[in-house]
């Protein structure tokens, strides 16, 4: 058993998420209550009021860390440690800072980049410092994961942004996502500090087998110096995936370990037009970083959305990789 130290880092503002207005329906999470609307009957585990809070709260709680358990539960088996979990900005408003303290006693960091761009997580210098040194030691790994980049349309022409919101939703089907829902703006700060800006655009729908499981990805294994994909066949069917798109002089500091095919039965969406795949897994080049870098979406540790066998291959790749001095 390799003792690995992992930590999982949920960029998160919970008073920032949890106080966005319910009449505003972009740019946030459900609350609890309506995500058992939407979803019935599932979750109608969590009806009772007295017992769950129904606010945004609760569906961090009760819904979005329920999908980390199974990597949690499993990296504790592996390890015989139990995982770090660590919120940024608690409810009663502590932030703990991804600093060199924190960094200090792990060896395996895991940011789940779940923050919602409206409420401007941004790393620090001193954050983004304990995160260069951190991957200064060859032993180190730390994945940084941001989620999808729903509806941003910023920069069309106001009479062109309503459509391209509609071409967005219906290519991703997913009826409980609103138009526009931006995520990741700390995990997208702590790779442009590092000097790897890369940009989770689009919500892309991943393509399924015939039987409804994930299609395979498309691995370049000539590039996986840790290992991490063997026996790694598929990633999951989380409806709404991003291209990660490497920006400037990140192309030649980060390669693509891994793309997903979109659904070629999905409504077309602008993304879809050019590209049959999205860019789902990047590793830093050997000289990039003493240590390894890696970029994922955030569902890669979930275990909600399909693939888990294959997913918990990856996860025990990365928990048993071999030790580097």
């Amino acid at each position: 058993m390799i003792k690995r130290h992992v930590m999982v880092y949920y960029a998160w503002s919970r008073p920032a998420e949890n106080g966005a207005p319910l009449h505003v329906i972009e740019d946030r999470f459900p609350a609890l209550f309506e995500s058992r609307r939407m979803g019935f009957p599932r979750f109608h585990e969590f009806s009772n009021v007295r017992q769950f809070d129904q606010s945004i709260a609760g569906f961090l709680d009760h819904i979005m860390k329920r999908n980390f358990t199974d990597f949690v539960e499993l990296a504790k088996a592996l390890t015989g440690q139990s995982v770090t979990e660590i919120e940024r900005v608690t409810d009663d408003e502590t932030l703990t800072p991804l600093d060199a303290n924190l960094l200090s006693s792990i060896d395996t960091l895991i940011v789940i980049s779940f923050d919602s761009l409206r409420t401007a997580q941004t790393a620090g210098s001193p954050e983004i410092e304990a995160l260069r040194t951190f991957l200064g030691h060859p032993d180190h790994l730390a994945f940084i994961c941001p989620h999808h980049d729903i509806g941003d349309v910023t920069d069309l022409p106001e009479n062109d942004q309503l459509q391209r919101q509609i071409a967005e939703f219906e290519h991703h089907g997913d009826k409980t996502i609103p138009p526009r829902q931006r995520f990741g703006g700390f995990a997208r700060s702590l790779l442009a500090g590092l000097g790897v800006p890369v940009e989770n655009r689009f919500g892309l729908r991943p393509a399924p087998e015939a039987d409804g499981t994930p299609a395979p990805i498309e691995r370049d294994t000539t590039l996986d110096r840790l290992g991490i994909l063997q026996n790694v066949s598929t990633f999951n069917l989380h409806p709404h995936l991003p291209q990660l798109e490497r920006l400037g002089e990140t192309v030649d500091k980060l390669d693509v370990l891994a793309r997903q095919r979109i659904d070629p039965t999905a409504p077309q969406h602008p993304f879809t037009r050019e590209r049959a795949t999205f860019d789902a897994l990047l590793q830093s080049r050997a000289d990039t970083f003493a240590g390894s870098l890696l970029v994922s979406d955030t569902t890669l540790w979930s275990s909600t959305a399909g693939g888990v066998d294959s997913l918990r291959e990856l996860w025990t790749n990365v928990l048993q990789r071999p030790l580097r001095s």
